[in-house]
């Protein structure tokens, strides 16, 4: 397959702005220049809009869009602007929303057949929070089916491509914001993750991922877990769930948690979780722990340039004077074990009454029709029904995954301290090839375990591989150390080049 550029990053549109300042500025950059009138949040909207609409045909990242009513938005920004000297925080700023996070008559299907026609009845406590600080939707994106596994494509949208060669994946479930944020279309995107699902994205596309310490953002709106709005019932518990940010600089993380955080009053995990200055962390004495390559059982060993990746970063805290030594590399070695644990000590229904919205199926007369590709459901979710079904029986063993989830995070506090940063990879391997992830289901082991322990992780771009696909960094800290790792990410991205849309498209 040829390589082919796609310009409209490069050119200059009619509006008189460069798009390439436009779609490569982030949204601190964005907010300021439409304060001083420098930009027009129309233009900044078209620009967005004219990239979606190059880039969407290629990737199929934003599976449903609002470009009318956006545009009105934006209209009524501008007008904004010019009556108000303290507009809004996000007042103009175009964005998108992984389509498993609810939005007000839009497609919530989940990925799933088995929900095609359903719609969104209201907005999720974090989008609402969002527009009502005045950022722009744009669209939904694309998500694996219900959300279970680190590839994102279903049998309603079809698959989603990675911006700097489409036979890559842009990871899952959050995919679609990976894919559209890298590729320029979007300025920030909100997605959520279980397992490493806003992680893995940003890592393979290219940009900044944050999973914030568990409850700081309430996830009423968000399918398929847990709090559902004040229509559904008695919210259920999801400790290990967080919604997160997919952005274009470390430094615009802080202020969109800053506007989705706090209590909503239906989410039962939301807690006030303080979030501090990422700007005054001071990284003089400060302990930095480096896991180049973690010894996690049954996940690959981390390639040698993602290695290197982690041992970079830590020499650019450690220049900033950080104290920095060698993690021990068996830390999170029993991390599957814990994941696993922690989902099944959750309760509630299995993944296979959840899947098929509460009416059951044969599971292996499903996996019989997938063979033979009739199924209404995808491989990766049939996937997850047998492990399922097969940790479920293994009481034993799911007695002593808890006790060593128990033993990790204590393990895990007491080695961090009060103030520690963890380097690791975020990955074995940059972006795998379409369909290859299936191959080695347990590497997202590398982003679950935090999940597991309920901690703060942010992941940095940090180059790029032979093939030119994105190299990243994850760091975590204890629980409420958000700015502490979205502190490090920024030091990471001040010692490389602008951030740049992906513009060289395999097609």
């Amino acid at each position: 397959m040829a390589e082919t550029s796609v310009k409209t990053a490069e050119s200059t549109p009619a509006h008189g702005t460069p798009a390439g300042d436009v779609l490569a500025d982030g949204l601190r950059s964005l907010t300021e220049r439409m304060r001083r009138r420098e930009l027009s949040p129309v233009a900044v909207l078209e620009e967005h809009i004219s990239r979606i609409s190059a880039v969407n045909p290629i990737l199929n990242c934003v599976v449903a869009e609002r470009f009318a009513a956006a545009r009105q938005e934006a209209e009524a920004a501008e007008r904004e602007y010019g009556t108000t000297s303290e507009p809004r925080p996000l007042l103009g700023v175009p964005f998108t929303v992984k389509e498993l996070i609810e939005v007000e008559g839009m497609p919530h299907t989940l990925g799933s057949r088995a929900r095609v026609g359903r719609t969104g009845l209201r907005d999720a406590t974090v989008v609402s929070r969002l527009r009502q600080a005045g950022a722009i939707l744009l669209g939904v994106t694309n998500v694996p089916e219900w959300g279970m596994w680190f590839e994102s494509y279903n049998g309603v949208y079809g698959r989603t491509s990675n911006p700097h060669n489409v036979r890559h994946t842009p990871g899952g479930s959050s995919g679609g914001e990976g894919a559209v944020v890298g590729a320029g279309g979007s300025v920030f995107g909100i997605g959520s993750d279980i397992g490493g699902s806003v992680r893995m994205p940003a890592a393979f596309c290219g940009v900044y991922g944050h999973k914030p310490t568990a409850g700081m953002l309430p996830l009423t709106g968000h399918y398929p877990v847990y709090a559902q709005g004040p229509d559904a019932g008695t919210p259920k518990t999801a400790p290990y769930v967080s919604i997160g940010t997919l952005t274009r600089s470390a430094a615009d993380i802080a202020p969109l948690m800053r506007v989705m955080a706090g209590r909503d009053g239906f989410d039962p995990n939301a807690e006030p979780v303080a979030l501090h200055d990422p700007g005054r962390v001071e990284w003089r004495g400060r302990r930095v722990l480096l896991l180049p390559n973690p010894a996690i059982r049954r996940a690959a060993s981390a390639r040698s340039d993602i290695a290197a990746a982690v041992t970079d970063a830590g020499r650019l805290l450690e220049e900033r004077g950080a104290i920095v030594s060698e993690a021990p590399e068996r830390l999170l070695e029993h991390a599957g074990d814990v994941w696993f644990a922690a989902l099944q000590g959750v309760g509630g229904p299995a993944f296979s009454e959840i899947l098929t919205d509460g009416r059951g199926m044969s599971l292996e007369l499903e996996v019989l029709l997938a063979l033979a590709g009739r199924s209404r459901y995808s491989w990766p979710a049939l996937f997850f029904c047998v492990g399922e079904r097969i940790g479920r029986k293994k009481d034993r063993a799911f007695r002593n995954a808890l006790r060593e989830t128990r033993r990790l995070t204590y393990r895990f506090r007491e080695f961090m301290g009060e103030d520690a940063v963890l380097v690791t990879p975020v990955h074995p391997r940059s972006a795998p090839r379409h369909n290859s992830a299936i191959l080695r289901p347990f590497d997202f082991l590398y982003t679950a375990v935090f999940n597991a322990l309920r901690v703060p992780a942010t992941v940095a771009p940090s180059g790029f591989d032979v093939n030119g696909l994105p190299l990243a960094v994850q760091f975590s800290s204890r629980r409420g150390n958000d700015h502490l790792t979205i502190a490090a990410a920024a030091v990471v991205e001040e010692s490389a080049p602008p951030w740049r849309p992906a513009s060289a498209i395999a097609a």
